[in-house]
């Protein structure tokens, strides 16, 4: 079952949106709240994540303090052996 909501749009963009009769404007409503939603739910993965990782990165430091470990240098590392 799907629930029912409105949506008010401008009298011009109504009227732009009757020439192309032939589109199914809920659908596409439909799919840009889809699509919004997908963005703002990646957002929030993303947030957690890096909270994740202030957590890792904190708990480090507490366990071990301050390193002189450059994380740079892995990464040229690795990258050389891909060569």
């Amino acid at each position: 079952m799907s629930d029912m909501i409105s949506v008010r749009v401008p009298k011009e963009l109504r009227e732009k949106m009757k020439k192309f009769s032939h589109i199914n404007w809920s659908e596409v409503i439909r799919e840009a709240i889809r699509t919004r939603i997908e963005v703002e739910e990646r957002k929030q993965r993303k947030m957690r994540a890096a909270r994740g990782m202030d957590r890792i990165r904190n708990r480090i430091l507490q366990l071990y303090g301050t390193t002189d470990y450059d994380s740079s240098e892995v990464i040229r590392y690795w990258r050389e052996l891909r060569k």
